[in-house]
């Protein structure tokens, strides 16, 4: 069983990640800052937030001891954080001024890699805090990175949808182009080694995410003469949008990702079982993580809010289980809800979401006559009296009338919602109808961003820094969204 401990309001923009060391967890946004909680009560740090970046902070990672965080930032920085103090203990600039994506600290915390918006990638030494080598991967953004077990490879994940191997040279070993369509969003190793009979092949297990709606588990494996090779071992499906985080549990038994669906899900990580599906954020889910010493899962939001879940013993037994909602109760706030009790927004219910709903308002006696007709979300909010009359043969003029009220209640509750922020273009405000993401990672509208290359500098509208290049990547997923969006509307 999985159940809601708790609600942690404090950042006041979208939450980007969130991580623990054995006693802490770490949680950054694009409000600039991090905060940082005790895990024994979740009470937030006396130092807590920590200040030191200029624009929104995309990652946030312990070192093996908790004794650092690393942070790092459009600002083009990675800065590493005193937990004794909450003081800076360096600034690490990133090689050509990109603005960095992703950072991660090697098990052992002797290197830390920071991945940039122009597809370079820096390896440091840690303890002297000095760039120990470069890389890079033409035309893309890094997005994604992670360390073996053993501390002396790493997988990086870009928007290009490609995962690839690194040594400690940064040398690449192996590249898997087309791990993710339309681009990786988060990947991460399982703490284990695993070893052959003979002892002659290593593997380590990892996971990925993508734009593709996918969360995959590979094999990552060395033969002595063959090299290194990427094994797929599981699809998972669960979620319905772009999965944006995942994490192994400290055991590597259980795997656990967040999507645009504003969903969590919780999987075994050997057998691919979808294990639960959580709902209480009320958008897109941005981060996940498992406390290394206690079964905590961590799960960050655009909501601006992060969750923390028990994961209870005797979790297996309940395959593919959603948490009710009851378990919000737990909640440090009381989420608004559409009539229905639904995360979604109506045009996505199901027929039993419908037959939720009409059990809620009392019309309890339709029920078996809208199952009849197939009547899900979107069929709810087209029904007009005629078809009430013809179709659904409700005689009652008070129940029709009734119903119709209904849901013209629906259709002003979702309306009074507003137009999520995530589908208005930031220059011009307006819901975008052909979105695109240019070199910054933000996405534009195509006709807004163009007209503001050709007139301004080269520069970022949404940080001023310069564009490494002018090139326009569709959005394709989010102009789906805002399609679906804007046909409930």
């Amino acid at each position: 069983m999985v159940s809601l401990i708790c609600t942690l309001q404090d950042h006041r923009d979208d939450v980007n990640w969130c991580a623990f060391s054995g006693t802490l967890l770490a949680t950054c946004s694009a409000d600039k800052t991090i905060r940082v909680y005790s895990t024994r009560d979740f009470s937030e740090l006396p130092f807590s937030p920590l200040s030191g970046h200029g624009y929104g902070v995309h990652c946030c990672c312990f070192s093996a001891c908790g004794q650092y965080l690393a942070s790092c930032s459009t600002d083009a920085t990675t800065v590493v954080w005193s937990m004794d103090t909450g003081e800076i203990d360096a600034v690490l600039e990133h090689p050509g001024r990109s603005p960095v994506r992703v950072c991660a600290f090697s098990p052992g915390s002797s290197h830390l890699v920071s991945g940039a918006s122009d597809g370079t990638l820096a390896l440091w030494d840690f303890p002297t805090k000095t760039l120990r080598r470069t890389g890079a991967v033409p035309d893309t953004t890094l997005v994604a990175c992670s360390f073996t077990p053993c501390g002396q490879y790493f997988v990086t994940g870009s928007t290009y949808g490609d995962l690839r191997l690194w040594d400690l040279n940064v040398n690449q070993l192996h590249a898997e182009k087309n791990a993710h369509d339309l681009g990786v969003t988060c990947c991460q190793f399982a703490s284990q080694i695993m070893k052959d009979v003979d002892g002659r092949v290593v593997q380590f297990r990892l996971a990925s995410c993508g734009q593709d709606s996918l969360l995959k588990v590979w094999t990552v494996s060395r033969r002595a003469l063959a090299g290194w090779k990427m094994l797929l071992v599981h699809t998972l499906s669960g979620q319905s949008a772009p999965v944006l985080s995942c994490a192994f549990s400290a055991d590597g038994q259980m795997l656990v990702s967040g999507s645009v669906d504003k969903t969590v899900t919780v999987y075994g990580a050997n057998d691919g079982i979808l294990l639960y599906t959580l709902n209480q954020h009320e958008r897109y889910v941005t981060a996940c993580a498992f406390s290394p010493t206690a079964p905590i899962i961590a799960t960050g939001s655009m909501d601006k809010s992060v969750n923390i879940w028990r994961v209870e013993d005797g979790s297996n037994s309940a395959q593919g289980k959603s948490l009710p909602d009851e378990a919000a109760s737990a909640s440090s706030y009381e989420k608004a809800r559409l009539p229905g009790h639904s995360r979604l927004m109506v045009c996505e219910w199901s027929e039993d979401d419908v037959s939720s709903w009409l059990r809620e308002e009392g019309l309890d006696t339709l029920v078996d006559a809208f199952k009849a007709n197939n009547i899900d979300g979107t069929e709810l909010l087209s029904l007009s009296k005629e078809s009430l009359i013809s179709e659904m043969h409700i005689e009652s003029v008070g129940l029709r009338s009734k119903v119709l009220r209904k849901i013209e209640e629906l259709k002003s509750a979702s309306v009074s919602t507003g137009v999520p922020e995530e589908y208005l273009c930031p220059i011009t405000q307006d819901i975008m109808k052909d979105p695109v993401i240019a070199a910054d990672g933000y996405s534009y509208e195509r006709e807004a961003i163009e007209s503001w290359i050709n007139t301004k500098s080269r520069s970022s509208p949404m940080t001023n820094l310069p564009l490494q290049t002018t090139l326009l990547t569709p959005n394709r997923t989010l102009k789906m969204a805002i399609c679906r969006w804007t046909n409930c509307h």
